[in-house]
């Protein structure tokens, strides 16, 4: 049985690396049935593709994801940085798929504000090729911690990210998480936003920000390399999934019936992306 969810937001699913959880994350979408489906940014990571590296398991996500579109869904793929080629197709609808480079909504007489959030990088915008390299090395730190936690796991012993790591104890990393969050949430009191939803950094997160101007939510949705997290809408709330707390519930088969979309078709599509 599928839960129905107003709104879901996903990001940073980074389909075409080797971090990526696309089997979770099919196990998720399976599970559920939104009204609305929001993927805020980096959802296939066109900075890191390799032709030799799109396995089964990410054009379902992407087959999914379409799949969700010819029905009763409406999706709206709002870009980011390591998806940036497709924000050339901003505005562009195909049915009840929508692409655009932020989403203002409102919920309960509250406005909303979403945007993947690599507007506030300097590196991404001023040093492009220093933040590539940096993907290339998250992905590398991603891919040597899955190593180790499979040998984690088969002694019986808890995952370790190294990444979480890496951001709770370095203090630039720290301050950056803290800086990107205030910036977000300060610039949506400006504008009068009860609530602002970013990515980019993979940090869930919900919290209540205040400054002199007012007050409003931050949230981000975190992502589908470690934390595997999405953010969710219903009965007037939002609320963090977390992968993680409701693995067994989720069933263990996810093949659906999503023959009609070709997957040498879909491939040769993200391809020319490239």
């Amino acid at each position: 049985m599928k839960r129905n969810v107003d709104i879901v937001v996903i990001s940073d699913v980074h389909l075409g690396t080797y971090g990526c959880k696309a089997y979770e994350l099919l196990r998720y979408l399976n599970s559920i049935q939104p009204k609305t489906l929001i993927l805020n940014g980096d959802i296939i990571d066109i900075w890191q593709f390799k032709k030799s590296y799109f396995p089964q398991s990410h054009l379902k996500v992407i087959k999914k994801i379409l799949s969700f579109a010819t029905k009763d869904t409406e999706v709206y793929y709002i870009t980011g940085n390591h998806d940036e080629m497709f924000r050339k197709f901003t505005d562009f609808e195909l049915g009840s798929l929508k692409v655009c480079d932020k989403l203002c909504l409102s919920l309960d007489e509250n406005k909303v504000w979403i945007f993947h959030g690599d507007v506030f990088d300097a590196s991404v915008h001023h040093s492009k090729w220093i933040a590539k390299l940096g993907g290339k090395g998250y992905d590398l730190l991603i891919i040597i911690n899955n190593i180790v936690n499979w040998f984690l796991l088969k002694m019986r012993k808890e995952k370790y990210s190294f990444s979480k790591k890496i951001k709770d104890n370095v203090k630039k990393a720290v301050k950056f998480i803290g800086d990107f969050e205030l910036t977000a949430s300060e610039l949506a009191i400006d504008n009068k936003y009860d609530f602002v939803i970013c990515g980019h950094i993979h940090q869930p997160q919900m919290r209540k920000v205040t400054t002199n101007n007012g007050s409003c939510m931050y949230l981000n949705s975190g992502d589908w390399v470690e934390n595997l997290t999405a953010l969710e809408y219903n009965d007037h709330k939002w609320d963090l999934f977390y992968y993680s707390e409701n693995e067994k519930e989720l069933k263990e088969d996810i093949s659906e019936d999503l023959t009609d979309i070709n997957h040498a078709d879909l491939l040769k599509i993200v391809t020319n992306f490239k």
